[in-house]
């Protein structure tokens, strides 16, 4: 059964860029519903229990409606929120020559990068998810989706990606996502997608 990732820093780690009461909220009741949702959708189905996070959501279109939803969500919020508290630190890394040369083949700098995927964030409609996502062919492009869906196909794998449900940013930031976005770059480790890039 598939059990919540320990955090690589402590929910106070990340301030003043996001608050610790968040964090610990986020991470040990948000994240953790999803985990125990999954579980429980699990339990009538003992054939899919020993299969991955990954195998779950690219194969779920095979499973029956009622799995299939449960996956998408709740596999899909697991998925999400590892990959979300895996790439902040509060000693962020300085990103590969590889990722960088990569950038700045598919967006012609950083800057333009982050510019829009900033804006992708920024306007995501109601709860959802912006990425950074890297094909088969190591070309990247930004891209958003809703609630906990995720862009992971067989051919698309996100390398970073940022939580723009109110729950990730609204007792600190109350109505204004943009700040939260900012505070999130701030504690981006471009080591970690760097490294996610490059696997």
């Amino acid at each position: 059964m598939f059990e919540l990732p320990k955090l690589k820093y402590e929910y106070n780690s990340l301030e003043p860029f996001v608050d610790a009461k968040t964090m610990e909220i986020h991470h040990s009741k948000h994240h953790q519903g999803y985990i125990n949702k999954l579980n429980a959708a699990l339990d009538s189905h003992a054939d899919k229990k020993d299969m991955s996070l990954k195998d779950l959501l690219l194969q779920k279109d095979s499973f029956d409606s009622q799995l299939q939803k449960a996956v998408q969500n709740h596999a899909g919020g697991h998925y999400n929120h590892s990959l979300f508290f895996d790439i902040m630190s509060p000693t962020p890394g300085a990103m590969s020559t590889e990722l960088q040369s990569q950038i700045e083949a598919d967006f012609g700098s950083k800057d333009n990068m982050v510019e829009e995927f900033f804006n992708a964030a920024a306007s995501v409609f109601g709860s959802g998810w912006a990425w950074l996502v890297k094909d088969a062919n190591g070309k990247l492009s930004v891209q958003k989706t809703v609630n906990q869906d995720n862009p992971l196909t067989a051919s698309q794998t996100p390398i970073m990606g940022i939580d723009v449900w109110e729950h990730a940013y609204y007792l600190k930031y109350q109505n204004k996502r943009p700040d939260y976005i900012k505070s999130f770059m701030s504690v981006l480790d471009w080591q970690k997608v760097s490294d996610n890039f490059q696997s």
